[in-house]
């Protein structure tokens, strides 16, 4: 079984998750200074928000169109320019006197080339550990990701205290500069995967038609994103169901859930095991909040929200499967149409959710969007076979199986 010594013996994985940790930094940094900006400048909520966690808004229809990028551009060089952005962006947002409208069009520059390049990393990931260790190295991200989200939002708002907002887009600039030179030096140059001629835009629209076309790709794409997209909407629902500390408990016990299932599957489930268990996290993902629907105790709906956590890990071993039936030249784009349609179902989650509790309690909205989460998984179960590791059929770049 892969072990975190196997990858950390791997000098470019090394360099790849430390970039990731530098990278939350820079996000929380920059987040916190356009948010207290833009909150200073208008007075406004909504914007503040919206300044803050808006961005993957921008990643969204970026997506659509340029998404073959992830699969036509020399790795190293992807992953460069996803650093050089935020570095521009960061230090023209230090500028004095800047309007918060422009401010604005400075924070979709890095969103924008980040979704052209959504599916690289995970690409070179996947190439340069050893075998059969992709879904470890997937869960070792997302738990530095969750723990660096933790610190840098942490140290960002104790560093408001001595810092004015433009001197954190200087730290965040700084740590975007780390990150650029990091990858120049500590990733080796490859060629890329797919076509580097033709019209990207193009490209992008008949790659991810033939992936949603698939029956095989498409029941996985399905069952990554839907059911997480609903219990999302269930979990939307803990400040309206919690009402004061209990929904901070809830957010903090359901992160505490996603770690320890990440952790688990990733490294201590055997990989011939690992698949077999995707049907049964897919139900433990909702199958506990349909206790809700009793409207159980306030620490009884924490134990839930931990429990049911766990079974975000079934997207590990689906990702295995994703790159097992794409081939190389769409595999960045592959992945990349996986992380922008999981952020369309989380927004689709939560607006049905919030819809839902404004005509029933948020106990029982939320037991309703674990049913529906059930109802998609059992339904999805027979397309899912088509994907089962025993039966192969690889797409490329044509959406055409490969021989």
């Amino acid at each position: 079984m892969p072990t975190y010594r196997q990858l950390f013996a791997v000098p470019e994985f090394r360099v790849l998750f430390l970039n990731r940790c530098v990278v939350m930094v820079s996000v929380a940094a920059s987040g916190l200074a356009l948010g207290t900006i833009t909150y200073q400048a208008t007075g406004s909520a909504a914007l503040t928000a919206l300044a803050m966690f808006g961005g993957p808004l921008v990643s969204l229809v970026a997506s659509q169109l340029l998404l073959a990028g992830s699969d036509s551009v020399r790795p190293r060089t992807a992953l460069m320019l996803q650093m050089a952005a935020p570095l521009v962006a960061n230090t023209l947002q230090a500028a004095p006197g800047m309007a918060w409208q422009a401010r604005f069009a400075l924070l979709a520059i890095p969103y924008v080339v980040n979704a052209m390049f959504a599916g690289t990393q995970w690409v070179v990931v996947r190439e340069i550990v050893p075998e059969g260790s992709f879904v470890l190295a997937r869960s070792t991200f997302n738990l530095a990701v969750g723990g660096m989200q933790v610190v840098g939002y942490g140290l960002g708002g104790v560093a408001l205290l001595w810092l004015s907002p433009r001197d954190l887009f200087l730290v965040a600039a700084l740590a975007d500069a780390v990150c650029l030179v990091n990858v120049r030096l500590g990733l080796r140059d490859r060629p890329a995967r797919g076509s580097t001629g033709g019209n990207v835009v193009r490209r992008t629209a008949a790659v991810n038609r033939r992936l949603l076309g698939s029956p095989v790709t498409r029941a996985l794409y399905v069952a990554m994103w839907v059911p997480n997209g609903l219990v999302v909407g269930a979990e939307a629902l803990f400040v309206p169901y919690g009402d004061g500390p209990l929904a901070g408990y809830l957010f903090a016990a359901a992160a505490a859930g996603m770690m320890l299932g990440d952790l688990l599957v990733g490294r201590f489930v055997p990989v011939a095991r690992r698949d077999r268990l995707i049907g049964p996290l897919r139900l433990l993902l909702a199958v506990p909040y349909l206790v809700l629907l009793l409207t159980p105790p306030a620490p009884v709906t924490v134990a839930v929200a931990f429990a049911a956590s766990v079974g975000y890990a079934a997207s590990l071993p689906l990702q295995e499967r994703l790159f097992l039936h794409t081939d190389e030249d769409v595999q960045g784009q592959a992945m990349g149409l996986y992380g922008t349609g999981l952020m369309v179902w989380q927004a689709i989650g939560a607006l049905a959710g919030g819809l839902l509790a404004s005509t029933v309690s948020p106990a029982h909205a939320m037991g309703a969007m674990a049913a529906a989460s059930v109802l998609v998984t059992v339904v999805n179960t027979p397309g899912l076979r088509r994907s089962a590791p025993e039966q192969p059929a690889a797409l490329n770049a044509s959406g055409s199986p490969s021989s």
